[in-house]
C-alpha cells in the first residue's frame, strides 16, 4: 500500500505541477494571473476525467495482431482478457478520483469563489 500510495502522490504532484503551470500561462494571457491556477486545475481537472471517462468505456474487443489502423482492409479483434478489463477500470477510477481532486482544488484556490 505504501508504494502504491507513493506512486499516486508522484502522479497527483505531477498533474498538479503541470495543471499549475500551463494555468499561469493561461492566467497571464488572459490579464487573470491570481486565478490561473485555479483555471489550470479546473480545466486539467475536467480534461482527467474526461479522459477517465473514455478509457473506462472501451468496448469489450481488443485490436488483435499487426496491421491496425484507421485505413486498414485487415482488423482481426479478439475479445478482452479479465485482466485487460480490470485494468481499463481501474485505470478509469484512477483518473477520474484525480480528476476531481484537481477540480476541488481549483475550488479551494479560486479567488474568484468563496466558500464560506
Amino acid at each position: 500500500m505504501r508504494a502504491a500510495a507513493r506512486r499516486f502522490g508522484l502522479l497527483f504532484v505531477s498533474a498538479a505541477g503541470v495543471c499549475a503551470v500551463a494555468g499561469i500561462l493561461l492566467g497571464l494571457i488572459l490579464g487573470e494571473p491570481s486565478r490561473g491556477v485555479a483555471l489550470g486545475w479546473y480545466i486539467g481537472g475536467a480534461a482527467i476525467v474526461l479522459g477517465g471517462f473514455f478509457v473506462g468505456n472501451r468496448g469489450a474487443t481488443r485490436p488483435q495482431g499487426e496491421g491496425w489502423g484507421p485505413f486498414s482492409f485487415n482488423r482481426w479483434i479478439r475479445w478482452a482478457t479479465p485482466e485487460e478489463q480490470h485494468e481499463s477500470i481501474s485505470l478509469s477510477a484512477l483518473l477520474v478520483v484525480l480528476g476531481l481532486i484537481l477540480i476541488v482544488l481549483g475550488v479551494l484556490v479560486d479567488p474568484h469563489q468563496r466558500l464560506v
